[in-house]
């Protein structure tokens, strides 16, 4: 018995003895790295990680061997190929000395060149299956990663320099438009006395250019003589075209706004004419209003006002000129104090009303005339002057003085055509004025400059659009539409130069003129008229005189037929008494020829005939 348990103590001994080494193999390879084993996997990928999408597992034979991935991307397909491998062992397509070098617990892709496609590898070591997720620098698409803490500086370095770049630019323009040297002292009010009459704020009625004034007594009438003002207005090219000593604004109040433009707003305001007692009287007066960033276009429309010369009944009549605000400062406004027409301008007339015959001829006269004076280089009364051209004729450049005449304003781009100026003086001129009523030339940049008789064209033709709109609007057309700017639905409401370009010089479009507007013989000529000023060759079209001619002409016919229509009835009575007497008398003529045509010879009582010589007067009237 004691043998026997010898036995089996003896053999389960041996048998622990012979599996111990066995035991201690089996869990030897815990030390091996745990890979990821596949020849081709199609991973997925998010940001810059993609997962091997790998389903085996493998532990490597040997400790030294490394977790190795291979990532490869043909046109658009994507494969990983993940192993273990020996880092002293040769790898086809990987550079040697690289395998020696991964010693990470991350899998960080490393790229290499391939013939086709591109390929990146990654080896580590120490986690297990750490080759299932690769890391890239670059996204798997070739595209970096932007780490979000880095977007704020990148940002801010991009944009630092276009921002100081746009800061200077935008402080030098500043300083340049506000303290440049070349800028005139600016205009200060003319001294005026301390009662005030209409006849006080009259600028340019004196031969010498200065502003005109009169005294008043005591209730506001004229009497006699007065003092001169101050204020001096000087020639266009002087450097201080205004020179005065006192500052004392004038008394306007200003009411309301009733137009702005691209360069100022246009103000309702009242003048203090003059004070009788306590009762104060005013008058209505138009104040333009520039800011301070277009003081060169209140000047220029000074130099053109400074003209004594330039004064005429369809020209707006300027009564001064003035600044308000501190001196330098943005604030400062200027001021040019018009004529007040309550009418509006004719834009906005057009609008409100439709023209009758009569009122179309005669406020075309008017413009017409207004537009001869500017280009003359005489006044009506025949005194030399400076030609102007106006450069921004539209309907809402002219006011409307009544329902028979108007009056042309804004001339803060006119141009005085002095013939002692040059070509290089004239180079400035540019492409000025509004898109919509610009002359081909101009929009096509070939004025010649040497001929100061094509800025007088370039008016003509913006002159015609302005009669077209007019005619749209009178019921001798017919069918009467609303208003419609020139070139109406065929460009947009406030058309750029390059889509007028496109209009006026490719297609050569000009508004229509329907056959049913021919159909009145006034008309007919009226249209012809439009015709003949816009064409596109400037030297044909009329000049602002000729149109004058035509339109005086049809003026004429008219008045002659209202003549002719409101002649007294005890004329055309008298007219027909006197056309009665006439056919009496013409009857009584006839009668007595009649009379003796009808005498016949009769034969005598012995049977013997008359002669014919011897026929007498008498015989019987029928």
């Amino acid at each position: 018995m004691m043998a026997r348990c010898w036995t089996v103590w003896t053999g389960l001994l041996v048998l622990l003895s012979a599996g111990r080494p066995h035991v201690v193999t089996s869990f030897s390879h815990l030390s091996y790295n745990l890979c990821k084993w596949c020849e081709v996997s199609s991973p997925v990928c998010k940001d810059s990680v993609c997962i091997s999408n790998c389903a085996l597992s493998s532990f490597c034979s040997v400790i030294e061997e490394i977790c190795v991935a291979i990532w490869r991307k043909t046109n658009d397909t994507m494969t990983v190929h993940t192993m273990c491998h020996h880092p002293s062992l040769p790898l086809e397509g990987v550079d040697p000395g690289l395998l020696l070098n991964f010693t990470s617990r991350e899998c960080l892709m490393v790229p290499q060149p391939a013939e086709d496609g591109a390929m990146m590898v990654c080896g580590c070591q120490g986690d297990h299956e750490c080759n299932d997720r690769l890391i890239f620098n670059k996204g798997p698409n070739g595209f970096s990663k932007l780490q979000s803490k880095d977007v704020i500086p990148v940002v801010v370095v991009s944009l630092v320099p276009p921002v100081l770049v746009a800061v200077v630019a935008i402080a030098a323009f500043y300083f340049y438009r506000t303290r440049r040297s070349d800028k005139p002292d600016p205009p200060a009010r003319p001294d005026w006395p301390t009662k005030r009459t209409p006849e006080l704020y009259q600028a340019l009625d004196l031969p010498c250019g200065r502003l005109g004034a009169r005294e008043e007594d005591g209730g506001g009438g004229p009497g006699s003589q007065g003092e001169d003002s101050n204020a001096k207005v000087l020639s266009p090219n002087s450097d201080d075209m205004w020179q005065s000593q006192q500052a004392e604004p004038l008394p306007i109040k200003l009411e309301v706004v009733v137009g702005k433009g691209r360069f100022a707003e246009v103000w309702r305001a009242r003048l203090l004419q003059g004070e009788k007692g306590e009762v104060s009287s005013y008058e209505t007066v138009a104040v333009k209003v520039f800011p301070s960033v277009e003081y060169a276009s209140w000047r220029n429309e000074c130099s053109i006002f400074s003209d004594p010369k330039l004064e005429h009944d369809n020209v707006v009549r300027f009564l001064a000129a003035e600044e308000r605000g501190p001196p330098g400062h943005t604030l400062r406004k200027y001021w040019l104090v018009l004529d007040y027409h309550s009418l509006g301008n004719l834009q906005d007339f057009l609008a409100a009303n439709i023209l009758s015959w009569e009122e179309l001829v005669s406020m075309a006269g008017s413009i017409a005339k207004g537009v001869a004076h500017l280009h003359s280089d005489t006044t009506p009364s025949g005194v030399p002057k400076v030609p102007v051209a106006h450069r921004d004729l539209k309907s809402s450049n002219i006011v409307v003085k009544s329902s028979m005449e108007c009056a042309l304003c804004d001339f803060g781009l006119a141009l005085r055509l002095d013939l002692s100026l040059t070509v290089d003086d004239y180079a400035n001129s540019g492409q000025v004025g509004t898109a919509r009523y610009m002359a081909p030339e101009v929009l096509e940049s070939r004025v010649n400059l040497e001929d100061l008789e094509a800025f007088k064209q370039m008016d003509v033709y913006s002159m015609a659009l302005v009669l077209w709109e007019m005619a749209s609007r009178c019921h001798t057309i017919g069918e009467v539409k609303s208003y419609e700017p020139a070139f109406g639905s065929k460009v947009c409401e406030q058309p750029c130069v390059d889509s007028m370009r496109d209009l006026v010089l490719r297609d050569r479009g000009r508004p229509d003129i329907p056959s049913a507007w021919m159909q009145h013989q006034g008309m007919n000529i009226f249209c012809s008229t439009i015709t003949e000023c816009w064409d596109h060759d400037p030297e044909a079209r009329l000049t602002a005189h000729c149109v004058l001619e035509r339109f005086t002409a049809l003026q004429q016919e008219q008045e002659q037929e209202q003549e002719e229509e409101q002649r007294p009835e005890t004329d055309r009575e008298e007219d027909e008494q006197r056309e009665k007497d006439q056919v009496n008398s013409s009857t009584a003529s006839s009668s007595a020829t009649s009379s003796t045509s009808l005498e016949v010879p009769q034969p005598n009582r012995d049977g013997t005939k008359v002669s014919h010589d011897s026929l007498g007067h008498t015989g019987s009237v029928v």
